[in-house]
């Protein structure tokens, strides 16, 4: 079973100008990821746009971002859906298009945990490769407590990674650490906003989709290699762009898709609707803030 360790960026679906899905910048998006030191990557997550996306274009996204991948990195497959029976299908599909792992988040708005239980049961049983429990109540509605993520990764055997995206994800992190009695990987995520702190508090990496991921290879790297004071210098320098980029209401995806337009990594910046576009004086600040942090 691949180890998942390190940065794994949420990647982007590109689209032409017109709408249609861009299998040629999902080429180059990969190479861009890559040549930013990835230790894997994540597709068809909230920043992939996977909502929004046909089952047809959802099956092309995924062995085209695992074929050119190639092997080089290991790849996880969002599977979250609706319902269990639709979530199995997406995750069946991912582990025999030769994705290395899944990421699953509860069903929207399942407020009975029981159920929650039971979903990624069913679903961890269904496939051979690992599954990563998403914790995302700000888009799913639902709240995960500490001891409730314990139980999913302590009775599912197949439930062995962790993404959590709730603010404050640090007391998450340090709860779950020091509850898990067996092996299991935690990732953070928020826009790369709590990388460092995440990482002393025992996080194995992270999973987001900032606009700059050689930002957080290299904070990551200098951290596990043991020089922490480096990785907070290095992570303080850029944070002022990753903030700017985090803020909620600003653009999302689509600030971070004129980002890798803005470094040829895609074609075009569009954004399947419904998308708030980005106003040009935010696109001039967020030009300034590139500049200024060195980028």
């Amino acid at each position: 079973m691949t180890s998942l360790r390190g940065v794994l960026p949420i990647t982007l679906t590109p689209f032409t100008e017109d709408g249609a899905v861009d299998e040629g910048s999902i080429d180059t998006l990969v190479e861009d990821y890559l040549g930013a030191g990835a230790h894997g990557l994540t597709i068809l997550g909230i920043m992939g746009e996977a909502a929004k996306l046909l089952d047809e274009e959802r099956e092309r996204v995924l062995r085209r971002y695992v074929g050119t991948t190639a092997g080089r990195v290991p790849v996880v497959a969002g599977v979250s859906a609706r319902a269990t029976h639709m979530a199995l299908d997406y995750a069946r599909r991912a582990e025999d298009a030769g994705a290395a792992a899944v990421m699953l988040a509860p069903p929207e708005n399942t407020k009975n945990l029981d159920l929650v239980f039971e979903h990624f049961r069913r679903v961890a049983e269904a496939v051979s490769v690992p599954v990563v429990v998403q914790d995302e109540p700000v888009n799913t509605g639902v709240t995960m407590p500490a001891p409730f993520l314990v139980r999913l990764l302590e009775e599912i055997e197949g439930c062995r990674y962790l993404k959590l995206e709730e603010t404050p994800t640090l007391p998450k992190i340090t709860a779950v650490r020091k509850a898990v009695t067996s092996p299991v990987g935690i990732f953070g995520g928020l826009g790369g906003v709590y990388l460092y702190e995440e990482l002393l508090r025992g996080a194995d990496g992270i999973m987001t989709g900032f606009g700059f991921p050689q930002v957080l290879v290299g904070t990551y790297e200098k951290f596990v290699a043991g020089d922490r004071m480096g990785a907070q210098q290095y992570f303080f320098r850029h944070l002022p762009l990753i903030r700017y980029e985090a803020q909620l209401g600003v653009g999302g995806v689509t600030i971070r898709k004129q980002v890798f337009a803005r470094r040829g990594a895609i074609s075009s910046p569009h954004a399947r609707f419904p998308a708030p576009p980005v106003d040009d004086v935010t696109l001039a600040e967020l030009d300034d803030l590139i500049a200024a942090v060195g980028l």
